[in-house]
Order: structure tokens, then sequence, then C-alpha cells
């Protein structure tokens, strides 16, 4: 079992609890021990930073970071302390605004990232998928996703779009552009790499993407070098984290024999005939 196989069952999912309506939600005070904050207000300091991201985002606070004050005792007299019942996604921006020199933050990153971008699937429904099931999926979250990253960079600066895409290919491919990518895989011209990915190359790309949106949210001023640079770093960074779990090199996964276009129109067809 790799390390973020072992976070997942360990550690996140071992402290997750139910409510009496079956929702899921963390209590933060014991997610800032499995982070590895010693002091609540360090912790509840990264708190408030996603708090801020969450209202950026458009999406409501309290829903996601419900407070649970808590009765504790302190020797022989007690005292009331601030806990909250976090949502996934209220963990996911935690750890993307927790210091990643902790190894569980870092992993975390990745774990929660992976978890959150399922959207409205549970991991239960999205385990019984089939591979072009889960590609149908991952490529509608990479077209999401890209929408968004691109309206980002614009706003920070960035004119030269192949640039700044290219740049992030090569830190996830090891210097491939999207040109070599497509030479590679034996696409036709003006054929789209995404379409011949597997789910798990569209994961590793997925998380490229989603991460260079939080970074480019957080750069103060327009500077699309910066911008660009960001890109590459994150996909760098992913590979790098590919490689640290034992994973395979995007490079080196398979290509699928059919795009997510012939997939898709034969999904059309059978709605259409049916």
């Amino acid at each position: 079992m790799n390390n973020i196989e072992q976070y997942k069952e360990k550690t996140f999912e071992d402290i997750k609890h139910i409510d009496d309506n079956g929702n899921e939600y963390w209590e933060a005070r014991e997610l800032q021990k499995i982070l590895g904050y010693k002091e609540w207000r360090y912790f509840s300091a990264v708190i408030e930073k996603a708090q801020v991201a969450c209202s950026q985002s458009n999406n409501n606070i309290n829903s996601n970071f419900g407070v649970n004050t808590k009765i504790v005792k302190t020797g022989v007299s007690t005292k009331t302390i601030i806990d909250y019942k976090l949502s996934r996604y209220a963990c996911y921006l935690i750890v993307q605004n927790a210091n990643p020199k902790f190894e569980a933050v870092a992993l975390g990153q990745t774990y929660f990232a992976v978890q959150t971008r399922k959207m409205e699937l549970t991991e239960e429904e999205y385990s019984r998928l089939s591979e072009d099931e889960k590609r149908l999926y991952r490529r509608k979250q990479t077209r999401d996703g890209n929408k968004i990253l691109y309206k980002i960079a614009k706003e920070k600066g960035v004119k030269n779009f192949d640039k700044f895409t290219n740049a992030g290919y090569k830190g996830l491919y090891n210097g491939e552009t999207a040109n070599d990518i497509a030479k590679r895989k034996g696409l036709r011209y003006r054929e789209d790499i995404l379409d011949k990915m597997g789910s798990a190359e569209l994961g590793a790309n997925i998380f490229r993407i989603t991460q260079t949106e939080a970074l480019l949210e957080k750069q103060e001023e327009p500077n699309e070098q910066v911008a660009t640079n960001t890109h590459f770093k994150v996909g760098k960074a992913v590979r790098d984290t590919i490689k640290k779990l034992g994973g395979t090199m995007p490079e080196d996964l398979p290509t699928p024999k059919r795009s997510i276009k012939e997939i898709e129109k034969e999904e059309l067809n059978k709605i259409t005939y049916n």
C-alpha cells in the first residue's frame, strides 16, 4: 500500500464523522492533530485563510465551516473551546492554506484535491464507473477547470496562452510540449491531447489545473512571466508527487484506442436510438 492509500484509509477517512442525516464531516481539532499543528492558534489562522478562500469562491462559509463549541475539562474545572464541523471542501481549502513543509499537509493536498474534484459523485459511485465513464467524467472536469484557469490567467496578465499552457505540460511531462505529447500519442492534426488520455493521466492533469488555479489566485500583481513560471512549477510538483508515491509517469501511461469524442458520440447514439 503506497503513502497516499495509507493516508486515505488511516488518516482522513479514519477521523471522518457521519451526522444523523448521513452527511460526512470532519472536526477541526482532530484535523489539526493529523496535519501536525501543535497549537490551535496557528491552526485557527489557517482556518481563517480557508474561510476567505471559501467566500471568494462564492461558497457559503457557514455550511462548510460550522461552528461547534465544546466544553472540556481542564483539571478540576471546565472551559468552552471553539471547534468546527468541516465539509470535505472545507478540509480541502484548509490543507491548501496549511504549511506544505508538514508531510501530512503535502499528502493532504494530493488527497483532498483528487477527492473534492469528483464533484457530486461519491467515492463508491466513482469506483463503479467503467474506464470509459471515468474518462468522460474527468474530461469534463478538465474542460471546466481549464475555463477557470484561463480566466484567472488572463486576469494575472497572461496573453500568450500557448506558452502558458505548454509551461504546465513541460513541468508535468518532463519537458514535453502539447505538440510533443500529440506526436508521441500519434494524434491527428488538431486532435485534442486530453481526448486521448486515460482516467489516470486525466487525473494528473486535473491536479495540475486545480493547483495552478489556487496559486494564481494568490498572485498579487498581474505578471505573465510569473504566472507562466507558476504553471511550470505546479506541473513539475505534480510529477514529483507521482514519482514520490511510486506512480507511473504520465508519458508512460497507455494511450486509449478511442478518443473521448468517439465515446461521447457513442453515448449520444444510445440516447437517440433508445
